[in-house]
């Protein structure tokens, strides 16, 4: 993997090259979002074949000027530094490994003020398999001339969280915890045994409802890392997605994307994929089963779905894993407590001496 260093080093160099570059003036362009009433149009910056797709509104880009082409390449160093799939890589030959199985590096500048810029960035999901993207919340700074950016779970990211003035006083509270790793969960003991609490999180769908397990414990992508994910579809919840817990909710695709990101008070986020009909959220303050979306088919940032359903995942920013997705295996979440499988996707759960697999219909218990 990259170091954070020769990241930095090397933008330089892909600048002199024009891997990544914008148009310095573009046409407006946006898909229009009766949930984004503030959507602005966004500026359809030109990219490089292969390079790295660039999401802004026309005003941003506006304030940004000839400084935008500095941010974008600090930020996708960044990315590329962190991504599971550009390892080992030189930049270069990773953007064009990517963009050869048809995937795409994509920074999405959403909100900027003087010296500082916000949004999201991700690396594209293979399309042949089921999976989730690798993305993140990022907070770029400029100091004595350069943009340094942050990505969830860097140093950076915490400083940035601190100091920035494009985050809100609630988010700041829920975030700083992550961003120091001061948030470790706490150990609760039930009936089964010593478990991980989660603080109280929730299935992704109203209380006392239930929806059918489709897709026990897995990996984010579907095939490397910790089992931190549920697939969920069904059920008498009127096919609605809701928060796991409050918190602040980001649309990691942007104005239309099935793919939502929403980091909870007490050491945990949640990342729901594949939803249609999103609400649009930007940093967003919502209350706990706050509505999503609907299960979907919907691969904004790549991955396949052969039928509707809710892809569900923990993530956590405490001591010991930094911001990254993490273990199911003995968590409760929604008063059912999660275990793996002989392999992935055929993991169960139990609650009250009752065991539910793939096919069966689980109740969202707040207790």
């Amino acid at each position: 993997m990259l170091s954070k260093l020769s990241v930095r080093a090397t933008v330089a160099a892909l600048a002199a090259t024009g891997l990544l570059a914008t148009a310095p003036s573009a046409t407006a362009a946006s898909r229009p979002s009766a949930a984004t009433p503030s959507a602005a149009p966004v500026a359809a910056v030109q990219p490089p074949s292969p390079g790295v797709t660039v999401k802004m509104p026309s005003a941003v880009a506006d304030r940004l000027g000839t400084g935008r082409q500095a941010l974008i390449d600090a930020v996708s160093m960044d990315v590329l530094s962190r991504s599971h799939d550009a390892k080992g890589l030189a930049p270069k030959a990773a953007v064009s490994e990517l963009a050869a199985e048809g995937r795409k590096v994509v920074v999405d500048v959403r909100t900027v003020s003087p010296g500082w810029a916000r949004g999201v960035a991700y690396v594209e999901a293979p399309r042949t398999h089921h999976g989730e993207p690798e993305g993140w919340l990022y907070i770029a700074h400029r100091k004595n001339g350069h943009w340094v950016s942050g990505l969830e779970g860097d140093r950076e990211f915490a400083d940035h969280v601190a100091k920035s003035p494009l985050v809100g006083k609630a988010e700041r509270q829920t975030m700083t915890a992550y961003a120091q790793h001061k948030a470790t969960p706490q150990q609760q003991t039930s009936s089964v045994g010593t478990m991980a609490n989660t603080n109280g999180l929730l299935l992704p769908w109203m209380p006392d409802y239930y929806m059918t397990l489709t897709g026990g414990a897995h990996s984010s992508d579907g095939s490397t890392g910790y089992w931190s994910s549920l697939d969920f579809a069904g059920g008498n919840a009127s096919s609605r997605i809701r928060s796991s817990r409050e918190g602040t909710a980001t649309s990691m695709c942007g104005a239309g994307g099935g793919w939502t990101r929403v980091i909870h008070p007490g050491g945990f986020s949640t990342d729901y994929y594949h939803m249609w009909n999103a609400t649009y959220y930007n940093g967003t303050s919502i209350a706990r089963s706050a509505l999503l979306g609907n299960t979907g088919t919907d691969t904004c940032a790549g991955g396949s779905a052969t039928g509707a359903h809710v892809h569900w995942s923990l993530r956590t920013y405490d001591a010991n894993y930094n911001g990254q997705y993490t273990w199911l295996n003995g968590r409760t979440i929604g008063g059912w407590a999660w275990w793996n499988g002989s392999s992935q996707y055929t993991g169960c759960a139990t609650r009250a001496g009752v065991t539910a697999c793939p096919g069966t219909a689980i109740y969202n218990r707040t207790s």
